[in-house]
C-alpha cells in the first residue's frame, strides 16, 4: 500500500523520540524500558518482542483489524486483543500488574488521566506529538487520542417508519432504545452526558440525561446490548452509538436497513486514548503500535472504520472522506468543555444509572 510506503520513509527518517518512564516504586514492573531510544530503535526491540497485546481493541471498532495486520506485514508483530470496556481494561492492568497479559488499551479519554493517577500508564511520545491538540494528550504522554466519536442514533428501519432525528423525537416515540452498559462503558455514559446536553445539562450535571434514560426505562423502552449480532437479528429498533460504531455496524450488516445521524438538538464530541501498560510485557511493540495509530496510514484505517482522525493535518483520501457524516450533522455537536469535571461525573453515573435508570428496567 502507497500510505504505508510513504509512512515508513518518515519513520525511517524520524528524529530520535525521547520516551519519559514513570519512576518505578516496589509496585512497579519488575522489567526495566529504556527512557532515551530512538525510533529505530524502538522498532527494532518491538521486532524482537514480536507480539502486541492489546485489550478494547477488537477488529471491528474503528478498523482496528487493518493497522493490526498493517503492524504484522510491516514490522511482524503478531497480535491478540481481549475486548472490554475502559473501566474493566483499568482493572485487568492493576489487578495483573507484573503478569501482564495486556500491553496496549484504547479507553475514553476520562479514563486516560485515572490511569495515569493509578500509576498504571508507560509515558511515550510519537514523532507526531506537536501535532496533537492539547486536549487529547497527557503532557507527559501517559495517554493520547487517537481519533474522534460523536454519539449518533442508530436506526433500524425495519423496525421503525419514521427514524428519530433528535432527542425529541425519541422522547415521543414507541420504539425500543439500546445504549449498552452505562455503569462501565465510556460509550454508554457519554449517550447519557449527549441526551442531558440536549435537555439543559452539561458534565457537571448529567440528572437531565439520567432521567431522559429513566422514563425510557419506566416505559419498557430500555432494553439489550447494542451488539452488531443484536442489531442483525432486529432486536433493537435505536442504538444510541459513537458515530464510527453506527456507521461501522450499518456497513457490516445492511447499509440500506439504517439510518444514521446526529441528533439535530446537539451531541457531544470525544475522543478515545490509547495508554501503554506500565507492566507491559512488550513494552516497544506497544510503543510502536502507538506510533502506528498516529501516523497516515494509521489516521486512514481509523477512518476507513468511521472514525474521524485526530491529526488535523492527514490528508485523507476522496473515497475514505465519503464514508463519513456529512459536516453539516455536527454544526450542533461539541466537546467537553471542563475534563475534571467530567471525570468527577463520570464517578457518580454508576450509582445514579442503577439507582435511578436500572431500577425501573424491564
Amino acid at each position: 500500500m502507497a500510505i504505508q510506503k510513504l509512512w515508513k520513509k518518515g519513520l525511517i527518517g524520524a528524529l530520535a523520540i525521547s520516551m519519559l518512564v514513570a519512576c518505578s516504586d516496589s509496585s512497579s514492573s519488575s522489567k526495566e524500558v529504556n527512557s532515551d531510544l530512538t525510533l529505530e530503535e524502538i522498532t527494532k526491540k518491538a521486532k524482537e518482542e514480536g507480539t502486541v497485546n492489546s485489550v478494547g481493541m477488537p477488529d471491528t471498532w474503528a478498523n482496528w483489524v487493518e493497522t493490526w495486520e498493517e503492524l504484522g506485514t510491516e514490522y511482524s508483530l503478531e497480535h491478540k486483543d481481549t475486548d472490554m470496556s475502559s473501566a474493566e481494561e483499568l482493572a485487568k492492568f492493576e489487578a495483573e500488574k507484573d503478569d501482564a497479559t495486556a500491553d496496549i488499551g484504547d479507553v475514553g479519554i476520562a479514563f486516560g488521566p485515572i490511569a495515569k493517577d493509578k500509576g498504571l500508564t508507560l509515558p511515550y511520545k510519537t514523532s507526531y506529538w506537536d501535532e496533537i491538540p492539547d486536549w487529547a494528550k497527557d503532557d507527559e504522554g501517559h495517554w493520547v487520542v487517537g481519533y474522534t466519536g460523536t454519539i449518533a442514533f442508530l436506526t433500524d428501519k425495519n423496525n421503525v417508519k419514521n427514524a428519530p432525528k433528535s432527542w425529541e423525537d425519541i422522547k415521543n416515540g414507541d420504539y425500543t432504545v439500546s445504549i449498552g452498559d452505562a455503569l462501565t462503558a465510556n460509550q454508554a455514559q457519554f449517550a447519557i452526558l449527549a441526551a442531558a446536553m440536549a435537555f439543559g445539562g452539561d458534565e457537571s450535571n448529567i440528572q437531565p440525561g439520567i432521567e431522559f434514560f429513566a422514563d425510557l426505562a419506566k416505559q419498557g423502552r430500555l432494553q439489550g446490548d447494542p451488539s452488531v449480532a443484536n442489531l442483525e437479528k432486529g432486536e433493537i429498533d435505536v442504538a444510541i452509538l459513537w458515530d464510527f460504531n453506527a456507521l461501522g455496524y450499518r456497513h457490516q450488516i445492511d447499509e440500506k436497513r439504517f439510518d444514521v445521524v446526529i441528533p439535530s438538538e446537539g451531541s457531544v464530541t470525544s475522543g478515545y486514548a490509547t495508554i501503554i501498560n506500565k507492566y507491559a510485557k512488550n513494552p516497544h511493540a506497544a510503543m510502536l503500535a502507538r506510533e502506528y495509530i498516529l501516523s497516515d496510514a494509521g489516521q486512514e484505517n481509523l477512518a476507513k472504520g468511521y472514525a474521524r482522525p485526530i491529526r488535523d493535518k492527514v490528508q485523507l483520501s476522496q473515497d475514505v472522506k465519503e464514508l463519513l457524516l456529512p459536516a453539516e450533522m455536527y454544526k450542533n455537536a461539541q466537546p467537553v468543555k471542563d475534563q475534571k469535571k467530567w471525570e468527577e461525573t463520570t464517578k457518580q453515573i454508576p450509582q445514579l444509572y442503577q439507582e435511578q435508570v436500572l431500577i425501573h428496567a424491564k
